[in-house]
């Protein structure tokens, strides 16, 4: 029982250690703004919540395995290698993979051009959710793009 408990602080150490990574900080920034705007404007069933969940889990999910290949992969040898080039190249491939179909599932649930105008005159009708909705997208840019100490020194 001990063992299948420490799995999750093994986890927990994993998920601290991947949240480092500038990528994962821009996934998960979208998770975040993508989830606000389904729920304020959207009234999406369980079916469609379930497809955005296991989307973003999935996105995320490639993100961590590929930063766990790099690590392995800077373990390996810190010279240029091809093989090992190669591999770090098809794991970001993977996570990119998995980027262009999350966009799809985000535009065949969201694509609405009259809930586009609702959503646009949301937040002008009351400019100060403009101003609220900037600050927390600068904030947002800050925590993906501010330098953020990696394991791995990027």
């Amino acid at each position: 029982m001990r063992a299948f408990f420490k799995g999750f602080a093994y986890a927990g150490r994993g998920l601290a250690l991947v949240i480092r990574e500038r990528n994962f900080r821009f996934h998960l920034c979208a998770v975040g703004f993508i989830s606000w705007f389904a729920a304020r404007f959207y009234e999406l069933s369980r079916t469609e919540w379930a497809i955005l969940l296991l989307t973003f889990g999935l996105v995320m999910g490639l993100e961590a395995v590929n930063t766990a290949l790099e690590y392995l992969a800077d373990r390996v040898t810190n010279e240029r290698d091809e093989l090992i080039r190669r591999c770090k190249d098809c794991a970001a491939g993977a996570v990119l993979v998995g980027a262009v179909f999350a966009v799809g599932v985000g535009i065949a649930l969201f694509w609405d051009l009259e809930r586009f105008a609702d959503i646009a005159e949301y937040f002008t009708t009351e400019i100060w959710r403009l101003f609220v909705f900037a600050a927390v997208l600068a904030g947002a840019g800050a925590a993906v793009f501010l330098p953020f100490k990696s394991e791995r020194g990027n």
